[in-house]
């Protein structure tokens, strides 16, 4: 057969960005309607070459990417259930792949670090291990920078857009309210939602809608009861990643809404790149 007349190659297909949260420790046992969410998430995908998975609870000095073979699951938490702590997701890595990540992230002038020990902690393996229950889709762990802002997040998610174009999926797992004090209280009084969690969770939603960069950005000063929805950002922080990944314009969806452990919003969002509604 000619080269004329030879099959090409098809390219992947461009894989969206998502925003999804982990919960508490506790959603991996009681994955409710949130769970449900994320779980019908992968019958809409292209499978992907490889997933980024950037969790609020790995946090380093610089931008550093996981590249071992095998992917441990990290129990990062403590005085719960002893089930969760014989939970397994066997996840494999892929060195190949983590080393397109290091050179985006390289080329972008971020001076990233190679981690061979780096596994899967709650915030990667509790949503992953819904999205794909099998463990068969290569895992690359991206850490956050917890002492640095939305703008820098945003930065490092822009330069994984055109990995997004070639097979990668990006996966932010975080949460749009995040207090661990009210988090205790509630779980010890059962108090009732406090309304800052739906207020703020709200706002999020609509300046993404708008494609209110600014304001996003600027959440802290912005946004309705910010200080108390995130005492820090870490747990906000994935969430710009996945919106720098997916590029303008990209269009926003809401996969769930929903509030779990009386102060945990449970919204979950998806990217698409190339589109604006």
């Amino acid at each position: 057969m000619s080269s004329s007349n030879r099959a090409m190659p098809v390219p992947p297909a461009p894989q969206p960005t998502l925003f999804v949260p982990h919960g508490a420790p506790t959603f991996a046992l009681h994955p409710g309607a949130a769970g449900a969410a994320l779980g019908r998430v992968a019958g809409r995908l292209a499978r992907p070459r490889a997933v980024i998975v950037v969790s609020a609870h790995w946090s380093t000095t610089a931008p550093t990417v996981g590249v071992a073979g095998r992917l441990e699951t990290i129990h990062d938490y403590w005085g719960f259930p002893a089930e969760l702590y014989s939970i397994a997701y066997p996840a494999s890595g892929c060195p190949e792949a983590a080393a397109q990540v290091l050179d985006c992230l390289a080329a972008a002038g971020f001076a990233p670090t190679a981690d061979a020990t780096r596994g899967l902690d709650h915030g990667a393996w509790i949503p992953l291990r819904l999205v794909f229950p099998d463990a068969d889709v290569p895992v690359i762990p991206l850490s956050i920078q917890g002492h640095l802002g939305p703008a820098h997040h945003l930065a490092v998610g822009r330069t994984l857009a055109t990995l997004t174009t070639q097979g990668f999926l990006v996966i932010a797992s975080g949460s749009l309210t995040h207090n661990l004090r009210d988090f205790q209280v509630a779980h010890r009084l059962g108090d009732p939602v406090p309304s800052y969690v739906r207020e703020f969770a709200d706002w999020v939603w609509q300046r993404l809608v708008a494609a209110d960069l600014a304001a996003l950005l600027d959440y802290r000063h912005q946004a309705p009861a910010a200080e108390r929805a995130h005492p820090t950002d870490e747990h906000l922080l994935p969430l710009y990643v996945a919106l720098g990944a997916a590029g303008d314009p990209a269009r926003v969806e809401r996969l769930h809404v929903g509030i779990d452990d009386h102060v945990i919003a449970m919204d979950a969002f998806a990217f698409h790149p190339g589109e604006r509604a």
